[in-house]
């Protein structure tokens, strides 16, 4: 059974100017259950991540002000959100839910968050709308309980994972992959284990012609026991934020890749929505509701 993460919470009430597509954290789950592809069986809530869970990747100092609410108005202006009670609750309800993801792929092979791909948030910082890295906490939080021994993570948001590169820059056993617009955000990349970096207007064709050589070379080099796979669908042409060309269709190819090499290889995959900033939230809804379809009709 395909569990997917979802809480009321992921729907922030957020002023206009720092809102983006909040609403496709509401749409997508509806759509979902509209078109067949889940029931209420399939989804589950989760709770808030606790404390020790947060601090095995995330500085405690870091941890303190941010629960707190002390961070720096450099740090506030950095996160790209105003800071609230609510806002740090729903960061940790989501890295609790990939989490949980985690466990679910383990026994079904597959699982997916509604939200997260956090990958802007460092050790010691928040960054770009990510105040806790989701699939970092997730990733050392197995490896910690001895449920696995080598994590990949595939990112292919249009912007780079460069917290996640951050916080395993010098840990063997996370493998860090991210292919992104390398004229995109952020400007100053960190180091991930390979970064592919495309140039503006990539079209279908390059881009999953790269991605094609580039997950063989993944899955026989890195040998990892979980994929987490952070599916930002800012790679369409129609992103106002994005810079890449890719249709709809290459982006569920590029989905469609992903999963299919995870299930060859017999690899549980973690799932986590990542960006999207399409004009049309319709869009939006659309391309990660291709990602939902695919997971069913390839592991179930």
């Amino acid at each position: 059974m395909l569990k997917i993460a979802w809480n009321p919470c992921y729907v922030l009430p957020l002023p206009p100017k720092h809102r983006f597509p909040m609403e496709k954290y509401q749409l997508l789950p509806e759509q979902l259950r509209y078109e067949g592809l889940a029931t209420e069986a399939n989804f589950f809530s989760p709770q808030p991540l606790p404390e020790a869970d947060i601090v095995r990747v995330h500085l405690p100092d870091y941890w303190e002000r941010l629960r707190n609410q002390t961070l720096s108005p450099a740090d506030v202006r950095r996160s790209g959100f105003p800071l609230s009670e609510e806002l740090i609750q729903r960061e940790i309800t989501i890295a609790q839910g990939t989490l949980d993801c985690a466990h679910f792929a383990l026994q079904y092979g597959i699982a997916m968050n509604i939200a997260g791909g956090t990958h802007h948030a460092f050790t010691n910082r928040p960054e770009g709308f990510c105040l806790l890295n989701d699939m970092a906490i997730a990733a050392q939080t197995l490896l910690d309980q001895g449920r696995i021994r080598q994590a990949l993570i595939i990112d292919l948001d249009v912007h780079q994972g460069n917290g996640t590169a951050e916080i395993f820059g010098h840990r063997p056993e996370v493998f860090t992959f991210s292919m992104h617009g390398q004229h995109n955000y952020p400007l100053r990349k960190e180091h991930s284990d390979w970064d592919i970096g495309l140039p503006d207007h990539t079209d279908d064709a390059h881009y999953l012609g790269l991605l094609r050589e580039a997950l063989p070379r993944l899955m026989d080099e890195v040998q990892p026991d979980m994929v987490f796979f952070q599916a930002g669908v800012d790679v369409l042409a129609t992103d106002k934020l994005g810079r890449l060309g890719l249709s709809m269709q290459g982006c569920a190819e590029r989905d469609r890749l992903v999963l299919a090499t995870c299930r060859q290889h017999r690899v549980p995959v973690v799932v986590s929505m990542g960006g999207g900033y399409s004009p049309r939230v319709a869009t939006i809804v659309d391309a990660h509701t291709q990602t939902f379809r695919l997971a069913q009709e390839l592991f179930f």
